[in-house]
């Protein structure tokens, strides 16, 4: 069966979406305004709630949206160097903890740039970002065979505070060296191909 163009109205709600989930990873969860995304969509305010009931409502869709986005993309590079012999763990570690993501918070994983502030928001953000949590954990579960949800946890907080911690340093030396830290005690303890 062949799949319909979307309409004039679901491309439109694809571009704020999309205009959202970086800004919402740029700005974090306050710094999303719906003037503001709608300004940087082309389109007025008022148009904003054909498309959304709710901030809230927008604020869920657009980290489900970057949740995808940064899997996708963590799964295209990671898959890329299995390609070339490299272990699915040191793969996921390697592509999470690349120096190049010090710069890249806007198209990041939304669990590293928003994690402190997931408790802050309401039920039904707090909901969307616990799934967020919830997938990024076991998308590492996947790459550690054997390995309990426990585990698997401990490696991914150690993957997201090791990435919010660099950023929080900068774009340097500094930055660079805690992500190699990581990377290593990572690799080092949990990568047993």
């Amino acid at each position: 069966m062949a799949r319909t163009a979307n309409t004039r109205k679901e491309d439109t709600h694809e571009h704020i979406l999309d205009v959202a989930s970086r800004a919402l990873r740029r700005e974090g969860y306050a710094g999303v305004r719906v003037a503001d995304v709608m300004k940087e969509a082309g389109l007025t305010h008022g148009g904003f709630y054909a498309h959304f009931p709710s901030r809230d409502a927008l604020l869920v869709e657009a980290l489900a949206r970057a949740g995808r986005e940064s899997a996708a993309a963590v799964q295209r590079a990671a898959d890329a160097r299995r390609g070339k012999g490299v272990s699915p763990f040191r793969s996921l570690v390697e592509t999470y903890l690349a120096d190049r993501h010090l710069e890249t918070i806007e198209t990041g994983c939304p669990v590293a740039a928003l994690g402190s502030d997931m408790p802050r928001q309401s039920l039904a953000v707090r909901q969307a970002s616990a799934l967020r949590v919830t997938r990024l954990i076991e998308a590492v579960r996947d790459t550690l065979p054997g390995a309990s949800r426990a585990v698997a946890a401990v490696v991914t907080g150690t993957l997201v505070g090791a990435l919010q911690l660099a950023r929080a340093l900068g774009d340097n030396d500094d930055g660079r060296a805690v992500l190699a830290a990581a990377r290593d005690a990572l690799i080092e303890k949990h990568d047993h191909p």
